[in-house]
């Protein structure tokens, strides 16, 4: 059945035709319905059927679409279980009192005026350090929303932040692994691929610590009455959670699973192990409200009987605590499996092939060979959701192109940077995407204005490429293996 019509070269309009669906409904829900969080779920699942369709058309058997879909599954398995053991991390570190001790040191040290630039530069250093995106957000970002929150700061802001300062230490870290992969990817040297990236990384960095520093909390951050809320909350935190040195001991050996490169889900195994241990001997807490913490998270009713009144009416502590637990990833799985049927359907009827070569074809020089390397790093990423696995296709297809045009393969790998890792986090129903949404609290469309070091890279990635005819600066030609 069909035979013919699988022989065929699929036509480009039809090949992108699935992302011309998720588009418009994702646009067109926003703008006129009211799904919230359930709009990226019902994009995917309206465009995994239009591919499921254009497969059928062209004779592509429906097992061969799911094979597809659990192939690509099976790849990122290992950061679904990362996202997973992080949420019961959450929980652990919440009832451990290791977020909320961040918190009252947060409030003791940071001027609420400078909780953006804050928030920003202690996501880079955490990220640096850890060569870890997800540690950071997933850590010392839940400490800085729930301190944005009691500040009275803008939410959106502190999570754009807290996502840019945790994208750049990534992306400047020889531990981070989306770093090495790019490196590998291109077939480039790891040193030589980092100090390529300062082009892009240090004006990026800049813009957005100037931004980040001189926007405006809200003016409600001066008054008495948030001084109230900040004075209630540093109170309820020394009342519930008793601050200590030792509920630093979990994100320290975190650390040490980092630097000793023991397995992600190994590390934040551990450590939400210690927490749980340390919140049942040293806090007033059972087993029960241990396990409990680990598989939904902390909420008020674990608390004596005497706190509960006090802690229920303080509504910046409600949100900084009842949040974490492993079940609270199971809708970010949902829309990841909605995600991977796409994906399939988009493979296995060969259109992510001809999207890509159409690129390749369209080729002319340096501008648009940088340009069209964003635009498929992308394309890939929100088909495959896995950034190592769209850096490995990028660099395999565009390394002849980059050397053709006489550029060196830290060109190739930077690009791959620029589009596969910075704009992970800004797509909706990227697990990074969601991973991040999920983490902070906040949407992915919300954050995504105020991800400025994340968007920052793009651009000035397609500026050097611009002016590579004129200046030469910030591109490395094959033939001279100085910098230009």
């Amino acid at each position: 059945m069909h035979s013919n019509a699988v022989n065929r070269i699929m036509p480009l309009w039809i090949a992108v035709l699935p992302l011309f669906t998720l588009l418009c409904v994702f646009i067109g829900g926003a703008l006129f319905t009211e799904l919230g969080g359930n709009l990226v779920v019902v994009a995917i699942l309206l465009s995994a059927v239009v591919a499921g369709l254009i497969g059928y058309a062209r004779g592509i058997k429906w097992q061969s679409m799911e094979k597809a879909a659990v192939d690509k599954f099976a790849d990122v398995f290992p950061v679904v279980l990362i996202l997973l053991s992080i949420g019961g991390l959450i929980g652990s570190w919440m009832l451990s009192g290791t977020i909320p001790l961040f918190v009252w040191l947060g409030i003791a040290l940071i001027d609420p005026q400078y909780i953006y630039v804050s928030a920003f530069v202690a996501a880079s250093v955490m990220s640096l350090f850890t060569g870890s995106s997800w540690a950071s957000a997933g850590t010392i970002g839940v400490a800085l929303m729930g301190l944005a929150t009691v500040m009275d700061a803008s939410l959106p802001i502190t999570a754009g932040a807290v996502i840019s300062g945790a994208y750049f230490g990534d992306k400047m870290s020889p531990l981070s692994d989306s770093t090495n992969i790019s490196a590998i990817a291109a077939k480039a040297d790891l040193y030589e691929h980092i100090r390529h990236m300062i082009y892009t990384a240090l004006p990026s960095f800049m813009i957005a610590l100037v931004i980040f520093a001189v926007i405006p909390v809200n003016q409600a951050s001066d008054s008495i009455d948030a001084q109230h809320a900040t004075q209630a909350m540093q109170i309820m935190i020394e009342h519930v959670f008793l601050p200590a040195w030792w509920q630093m001991l979990p994100p320290l050996l975190i650390m040490v699973a980092i630097v000793k490169k023991w397995p992600p889900v190994v590390g934040i195994t551990l450590s939400t192990l210690l927490a749980l241990l340390l919140a049942v001997g040293l806090q007033p807490f059972s087993v029960v409200d241990a396990v409990n913490a680990y598989l939904h998270g902390f909420t008020l009713d674990m608390l004596p009987a005497s706190q509960q009144h006090d802690a229920a009416t303080n509504t910046a502590f409600v949100k900084l605590v009842v949040r974490g637990g492993l079940y609270s990833m199971v809708g970010t799985l949902v829309v990841i499996i909605a995600a991977f049927l796409l994906a399939g359907a988009m493979q296995a009827t060969g259109a992510l092939n001809v999207i890509i070569q159409s690129m390749l074809k369209a080729v002319k020089g340096t501008f648009s060979l940088v340009a069209s390397t964003l635009v498929s790093g992308v394309t890939l990423l929100s088909l495959t959701s896995h950034g190592g696995v769209s850096s490995l296709i990028i660099g395999n297809l565009y390394q002849p192109a980059y050397t053709k045009h006489n550029l060196a393969n830290v060109n190739l790998s930077r690009s791959i940077e620029d589009s596969v890792t910075l704009l992970d986090p800004l797509l909706p129903w990227t697990v990074s995407g969601l991973f991040m949404a999920t983490t902070l609290g906040v949407a992915t469309i919300d954050y995504l204005p105020w991800a400025l070091f994340c968007l920052g890279g793009p651009l000035f990635s397609l500026l050097w490429a611009a002016l590579a005819t004129r200046s030469g600066f910030g591109i490395r030609r094959l033939k001279l293996q100085t910098e230009s």
